[in-house]
Formats: structure tokens, sequence, C-alpha cells
């Protein structure tokens, strides 16, 4: 079994109603771009994350289409709701529709073998200039849902652990957040994270820092080829 992540997939249905080209030319096809790899890389028998950001969609109904491409692809689909993932739903009411397909990462774990998955949204961090009181408010909420999740993943007495976020937990390499400080707390291995692209922002911490590996994943800076984490 590998364990494989990928995030950022920003599908919008055939024909895309959002065609992500307009964001830059190496975004021409990128969906068969994703397709073709996946197909390549992934078996029955392996787990892929993605990082959120999946479908441009507003409402589950919407992301059908969307949902539907994606469930046909092999292997295990981990689900991560990520900022712009509007359709994404109750836990109820995605289960119902996709529980045959997809595992929803939300407030828990989830493992693959003797390994836990555990992630959250994340959220804008302080160091950010922009950072206020209402941000503070969700970064704290998606601590606590961090926290819960890597507490389940003890109680699963998982032997490795692997937190997959939306936003980037860190950015530089001597930066502490609530995210870095409960991942050092609880010995996770593995750090998965999306939401950045293109060259013109910010790049968030990639490598080894205090035995935990991060690793930016956002399909187009990975060349719409999915990264093995294990």
């Amino acid at each position: 079994m590998h364990i494989y992540a990928i995030g950022d997939l920003h599908l919008s249905g055939e024909p895309a109603s959002k065609p992500m080209e307009v964001f830059g030319e190496h975004w021409r096809n990128h969906k068969e771009k994703v397709a073709a790899n996946w197909q390549n890389t992934v078996t029955a028998q392996d787990t892929v994350i993605v990082c959120g950001d999946i479908s441009w969609a507003m409402t589950l109904e919407e992301a059908a289409q969307d949902l539907d491409w994606l469930a046909q692809l092999p292997g295990r689909k981990l689900l991560l709701r990520g900022n712009h993932d509007y359709w994404w739903s109750s836990l109820s009411k995605m289960q119902q529709r996709y529980g045959a397909h997809f595992e929803f990462l939300q407030n828990d774990c989830i493992m693959a073998e003797d390994i836990a998955v555990c992630g959250t949204r994340g959220w804008l961090l302080p160091s950010a200039e922009s950072f206020s009181e209402a941000d503070r408010k969700i970064y704290n909420r998606e601590g606590i849902r961090l926290e819960l999740s890597l507490q389940q993943a003890h109680k699963m007495q998982a032997q490795q652990i692997i937190t997959a976020f939306h936003y980037p937990p860190l950015f530089a390499r001597t930066e502490h957040t609530c995210f870095t400080n409960l991942m050092l707390q609880y010995g996770v291995q593995h750090c998965v994270y999306g939401h950045i692209h293109g060259e013109n922002h910010i790049p968030g911490f990639e490598g080894l820092r205090a035995g935990i590996n991060y690793k930016l994943v956002s399909c187009d800076t990975q060349g719409f080829q999915l990264y093995k984490v294990i």
C-alpha cells in the first residue's frame, strides 16, 4: 500500500465552467493531466489524500459531475475541505450520497492499515499582516479540530501519523503555530498541505523540521502529479 496526496484540483464540470488556464497556460487540460498520472500511479490498494479546493461548485448537487469524475479514479480517497469548497455540506449528506466512494476528514482520523491520517482545513496564520481577531477565532477552532484528530490517532495506536491541511500550517522554518506545536506534541511524521499556487505567492515551508516532513501538494506545483507520502 502507498499513500499519496494532491490538492487544489479546482474542477468545474465538463465543459469547464471556469477554465483554469486563465491562471496560466500550464493549467490547460489539467484535468486530463491529473487523471493520466493518477491512473498510471494509483492502485486499488492505495490511499489518496485530497487536500481541498476540489470543485468550484456552490452546492453538493452542482458538484456531482466533478465528484463523480473523481470517484471513478482508482484508490481509496480521503477528502479534506478547502476554502473554495462551498459545496461541502453536512457530513451526513455527503456520506449518504458519496460514502461508497469517499471518506471525509472532519474532526477525526482515518486509518490506512496502521497509519493515521488526520486533517483539518487550517486558516490564515497569526504571522499574516491581515490577521484579525475574527481570524483568531477560526484559527483557534481549527487548532481544536486538529487536536481532536490527533487524539483519535493515539487512541487507535497509530504507528505513524500524517496530517493534512488545506492552508499551510507554517510559512517560515522558524515559525511556530498552534498546528506545528500540536504536530510536534503528538509525534507526527508527515504533513501535506495545499492552497498555494504559482510564483506570485509567498512559498510555504517545505522540508524536514523537528522530525516532521512538510510538503506542498497543490497540483499545479507538482506538475499535476500525485506526491507519494509513504
